[in-house]
């Protein structure tokens, strides 16, 4: 599947997943030197692949006749960074209410380890600014989430189903967090207790076949 195939399939996911609204959020999926993006100021879920632009690793725009989006610069400032191949932004409700309350998402279950553990909200700056870009550039360090202040979401992944189940499990973390503040405080799993989630991965219990 091309490029521009790839953002329209999971543009109109995010779409039809309520965790983009109108023209907010953003996907880019990287091949090579070049970065498919979607276009500024459409509807996910109304792209067509011709609509995509195609980008180079410097912002140049290589193919299509639409602008990319204005988060373009902070995609490109994470693939430089992490080595990434694809990136998921996403203004989804419950994400955004813990960006705008919280400094961190703690990690009150223990598929947080599946996006690095705690998820960093990275300091507000102004949309399409580097100044955003570094600021989301630092909070993913070693993760594969990061919340925005004020504004969204940001997942990474090697492909864009990566990204986009990250995502998914991004704002399934925030709705547990924030409906559990709805009833009392969440418990947070402690360094020791995560610990024991990733050597229980490591070294799952093997069941002995049944004597025929």
């Amino acid at each position: 599947m091309s490029l521009r195939d790839q953002l329209c399939e999971y543009g109109r996911r995010a779409i039809e997943l309520g965790l983009v609204i109108g023209t907010s959020g953003n996907l880019s999926v990287r091949e090579g030197e070049l970065v498919g993006v979607t276009p500024s100021g459409v509807a996910l879920d109304r792209l067509t692949p011709e609509m995509c632009p195609i980008v180079d690793l410097e912002g140049n725009l290589v193919e299509g006749d639409l602008q990319p989006s204005s988060e373009t610069p902070m995609h490109l400032a994470v693939y430089a960074a992490t080595g990434t191949t694809a990136i998921v932004h996403t203004h989804s409700v419950f994400g955004t209410v813990v960006a705008t309350t919280m400094t961190e998402l703690p990690p009150v279950h223990y598929n947080a380890l599946l996006l690095g553990g705690v998820v960093k909200v990275a300091e507000y700056a102004t949309y399409g600014t580097p100044e955003l870009a570094a600021n989301v550039r630092a909070a993913l360090e070693g993760k594969q989430a990061t919340l925005m202040a004020n504004h969204g979401g940001v997942t990474i992944g090697g492909s864009l189903d990566q990204a986009f189940e990250a995502t998914r499990l991004l704002e399934w973390l925030c709705e547990v967090y924030v409906r559990g503040l709805g009833v009392g405080k969440p418990a947070v799993l402690t360094e020791d207790q995560l610990t024991a989630v990733v050597e229980r991965a490591l070294h799952p219990p093997v069941f002995p076949r049944r004597p025929r």
